[in-house]
């Protein structure tokens, strides 16, 4: 068995492993990635981000006359297209800095060396750094039979070979939410099964109940404080048996309730390596494992889960390990989630204020009264900023309509102003384009000022 030495061993590829090559690469360490699939890119490239929301602008961007012959394979190929762009783009970034890119299974033999079996040879490896950016995939209950063509989870359905007439999706979070929302708009009834009181508990209270009247609005019957107890499985339906009493059938069931840790067969407990209940690796705030050497970032490590995120942690990680120190985390990180309308928030939102006695206010701006949402004809939405009364310092930003990812960026970067840079004023002083959605910020802002009178 042949033996190489790397100052840094990446394994995964996705934007985690990506972050860290990257910087690890420009520090002047050499590296090498692992992934045990054929193409780069990791989960979010090939299972996760980039295809389901490639699928929802297509489905977004289907005509009125094109929703009744519309057909879910046929979407499928759209964001097989943006996959392929992306794999070759992310391969460029490995090749032209620098970064060796081995595939196959990796197992750590000791805290320092691993093991790298593929197809063709296996072979050893020794680093002094390593970073675990393997990602997660869905969770699947062990009484439930995933192997059955009816029961898909997040990673299955973007195979699905058949538009589907019905779909149960059970787990009402940001996947489950995204689904029913593209599902309903290809005319597909979608019965989404939530398991607590409200949904997405972690945005604003406005917020959740646009999304919620929005998704009933469109026709899809949602059903909260609801947990399954056993599922029935025929050829032609699957039976979703609630402890409730209720029984709801339909074509499909799309298992969108939580997510593992990629943690197993990699010998980590071994090497004392620790993991919680759901495969998640324990580190610390600077992406340490037990072994100071070993860093693991992105999903595998569980809250919060985006790829954003896990791009910025595998950059930190390698920092820490060059530098001793991670960098300057960001305060808050921007949550998007893109449904039918898409929703984006950053900050603090009413509850968390309210708890914590702060002294806000609220600025709305409602998309409809916008000249470029007119004009769009996408006029469903808000823009709601949360500010001190006194100092007038952005709290929070919450957005929900068309681009609402994009428009809450422009109030992010006013938020990590220090001091006075970060005040309601700035919205209400800055010329914006006209007609644009950044113009929400100025109606907002104003909207906020009338209020404190």
């Amino acid at each position: 068995m042949t033996e190489h030495e790397y100052d840094m061993l990446i394994i995964g590829s996705g934007p985690g492993g990506e972050g860290a090559a990257m910087k690890a690469v420009k520090e002047g360490l050499s590296v090498a990635v692992i992934d045990d699939q054929a193409e780069v890119g990791g989960s979010c490239t090939h299972l996760g981000t980039i295809p389901s929301k490639a699928l929802r602008h297509a489905v977004q961007h289907l005509g009125q006359g094109q929703l009744h012959c519309a057909r879910f394979p046929d979407l499928l190929r759209h964001a097989s297209e943006v996959i392929g762009q992306q794999v070759e783009l992310r391969k460029s970034f490995y090749v032209r800095n620098g970064a060796t890119v081995l595939h196959g299974r990796a197992r750590f033999i000791d805290e320092c060396s691993i093991e790298l079996s593929s197809e063709e040879r296996m072979q050893s490896l020794r680093a002094k750094a390593f970073v675990i950016a393997t990602g997660s995939r869905p969770y699947h209950p062990p009484d439930i039979d995933f192997t059955h063509p009816r029961i898909l989870d997040s990673d299955t359905i973007l195979t699905l070979q058949c538009h589907p007439r019905s779909i149960t999706i059970y787990g009402a979070g940001v996947v489950g939410c995204e689904y029913a929302s593209m599902f309903r708009r290809l005319n597909t009834k979608v019965n989404l099964i939530n398991t607590r009181a409200q949904l997405l508990s972690f945005l604003d209270d406005e917020i959740i109940d646009a999304l919620a009247y929005h998704l009933r609005e469109n026709g899809v019957l949602l059903r909260h404080n609801e947990e399954y107890d056993t599922v029935e499985l025929a050829e032609q339906e699957v039976r979703l048996h609630l402890k409730s009493k209720k029984q709801i059938a339909s074509d499909y069931l799309l298992w969108a309730q939580g997510r593992r840790g990629n943690s197993d067969d990699m010998r980590l407990e071994d090497i004392g390596v620790e993991l919680n209940s759901r495969g998640s690796i324990i580190v610390n705030d600077s992406f340490q494992t037990a072994h100071p050497h070993i860093y693991a970032v992105g999903d595998v490590i569980g809250y919060p889960s985006l790829a954003s995120a896990a791009y910025d942690q595998g950059r930190f990680a390698a920092t820490h390990f060059v530098q001793g120190h991670c960098g300057k985390l960001a305060k808050s990180i921007p949550t998007g989630i893109y449904t039918i309308p898409e929703i984006s928030s950053v900050g603090a939102n009413e509850r968390d204020l309210t708890a914590q006695k702060v002294p806000y206010e609220v600025g709305h701006s409602l998309f409809r009264h916008l000249a470029r949402a007119q004009i769009t004809g996408e006029r469903t939405g808000m823009l709601k900023l949360l500010f001190h009364r006194d100092t007038l310092q952005i709290l929070g930003i919450h957005c929900f309509g068309a681009q609402a990812s994009e428009i809450v960026h422009i109030g992010q970067a006013i938020m990590a102003q220090e001091g006075e840079g970060n005040s309601l004023l700035y919205f209400v002083n800055t010329t914006f384009n006209y007609p644009t959605m950044a113009e929400a910020y100025r109606v907002a802002a104003l909207n906020g000022l009338n209020r404190l009178r």
